[in-house]
């Protein structure tokens, strides 16, 4: 932990959840996240929290790798910097030379830059962007403290990304118009060979949970992978979403094929090599992705499939 942050309440609170861990402090973050010559493999196995104080640029726009649904004020915030899944096809791998995760414990001033933002204009934001809000929730509640915050902010969307099925970070806080739970779901075999997350079942049934609380649910269907079978893995996948969500308590969908920025997903490659990285991907724009023939078909067909239970006009496709 940087020296800086000690008395800082949040890391207080983090620290009375590990007890027994070993702290080192350090001046700056980067000392230790941002070193040469780190086994990236290795820490994966072990992540470590590194806690810090953000100092700048606590708000950024988003890529144009991602779907806007129309707002044109759409940013991010990186409260926390890395994730506690390990998913083959994260962009994070390619962004980071480390694996272990980074906590910015001053909260406070991403607030404030939010009031300074909204002052000029209405702001869409994703505070839950390089990490997953909902998973780290029990070691630091920035869910929360982002939902409290978000109530009284009319101007203000909030858009929390997650796997996660920890529903013990939402069952007691009250639904608000401005704030949209976006789930990302792939079909099990997906999951299966190329995540380490909570199985689609297990998802299915916290979304089920959200909806009823009262919750706008948006879901997921992102990175879209290639792989054998894809037609009938993917058709079965949509198929058994709407056997068990209500498409009619669907805020939206998002539906992507996998795409990543050509940088991340060269450092990607000088550490990991599998189906994911050593695919033949072509270039378009800034990333890397699949051909236009094989994207096209693929967001047609799941597209197709989407809209025998949604209306087109709330299928939102990158």
């Amino acid at each position: 932990m940087e020296k800086e942050i000690i008395s800082h309440e949040i890391t207080k609170e983090i620290l009375k959840k590990f007890p027994n861990s070993q702290i080192i402090t350090v001046n700056h973050y980067k000392e230790v996240f941002s070193r040469p010559r780190q086994n990236y493999k290795l820490q994966e196995l072990s992540k470590k929290l590194i806690l810090a104080k953000k100092r700048e640029k606590f708000l950024s726009p988003a890529s144009s790798l991602c779907q806007n649904f129309g707002h044109p004020y759409f940013y991010y915030a990186n409260l926390i910097v890395n994730c506690i899944f390990n998913c083959d096809y994260c962009f994070l791998k390619g962004m980071y030379s480390s694996a272990n995760i980074v906590i910015f414990v001053n909260i406070e001033d991403y607030f404030k830059e939010i009031d300074e933002i909204l002052k000029k204009h209405p702001l869409y934001l994703s505070p839950s962007y390089e990490t997953d809000l909902l998973a780290m929730e029990e070691i630091v509640p920035f869910f929360s403290r982002f939902v409290n915050y978000a109530y009284s902010k009319e101007n203000l969307i909030l858009e929390v990304r997650t796997k996660s099925v920890n529903y013990t970070a939402i069952k007691n806080l009250k639904p608000s118009p401005n704030i949209i739970l976006a789930w990302t779901l792939l079909p099990q075999e997906i999951i299966e060979r190329y995540e380490k997350t909570p199985n689609l079942s297990l998802r299915i049934n916290t979304i089920k949970r959200a909806i009823h609380d009262g919750w706008k649910v948006r879901l997921s269907f992102d990175p879209i992978i290639l792989v054998e079978n894809w037609k009938e893995i993917y058709k079965k996948f949509i198929d058994y979403i709407f056997s068990e969500i209500p498409a009619s308590k669907i805020q939206d969908i998002t539906i992507g094929v996998f795409r990543i920025p050509k940088e991340y997903l060269k450092r990607m490659r000088k550490k990991f090599e599998n189906e994911i990285t050593l695919f033949p991907y072509v270039e378009d724009i800034d990333a890397y992705t699949y051909s236009p023939s094989t994207k096209e078909e693929l967001l047609n067909f799941i597209s197709s499939k989407v809209k025998n239970y949604i209306p087109e006009d709330k299928i939102y496709t990158i």
